[in-house]
């Protein structure tokens, strides 16, 4: 049970506000530079207006789904200010960052099969959001190659993810279709 008091508005409102808090030094990788915490904010909106969550716990969890493995937050502090709940989904959506990146990726698809229909979710929305960056421009270090590989490895994660949001799962395939013409 969350420990923030109020409205299912004021909770993820105050989930977004501690992101923005935790992301404010932090910027995309991509020619604008962009504020980081516009990702957190698309995966829930996708969550949303794709998926048709109205789960807020799902929602804080996804504005929240970057902050163990960027920033100095803790499970405690998510705890404290969010509830169990929202941790647990956080917790499950987070990456191990002392790992190689190829064994990252490869845990991540074993997470994503044995996740929860929420973690799983928010998988699906953030693979959606991070297709839409990857364009032949963007991001401007990645090399043809990398983002090869990458849009390989999020279908592998959605893959691993299917049955729980078929209105995420063919959005996720469209953005993955269109990617796949552009660089393979």
């Amino acid at each position: 049970m969350s420990t923030v008091e109020g409205s299912p508005m004021d909770k993820l409102l105050s989930a977004l506000a501690f992101a923005a808090h935790k992301h404010s030094n932090q910027r995309r990788k991509n020619s604008r530079q962009s504020p980081f915490i516009n990702h957190p904010i698309a995966v829930a909106h996708a969550l949303a207006h794709i998926g048709k969550i109205e789960d807020t716990i799902i929602l804080q969890a996804a504005v929240l789904h970057d902050v163990l493995e960027d920033t100095d937050a803790s499970p405690a502090d998510l705890v404290e200010r969010f509830g169990y709940e929202v941790c647990t989904l956080v917790k499950e959506v987070t990456d191990d960052k002392t790992l190689p990146s190829h064994e990252r990726r490869e845990r991540q698809i074993e997470r994503a099969q044995a996740a929860s229909p929420g973690a799983k979710q928010i998988f699906i929305a953030d693979k959606i959001c991070n297709l839409h960056d990857v364009s032949l421009t963007e991001p401007p270090d990645w090399p043809a190659e990398r983002k090869v590989k990458y849009i390989l490895w999020a279908d592998r994660v959605v893959d691993a993810c299917r049955g729980c949001n078929p209105a995420l799962e063919a959005w996720f395939d469209k953005a993955f279709a269109k990617r796949r013409t552009i660089f393979l």
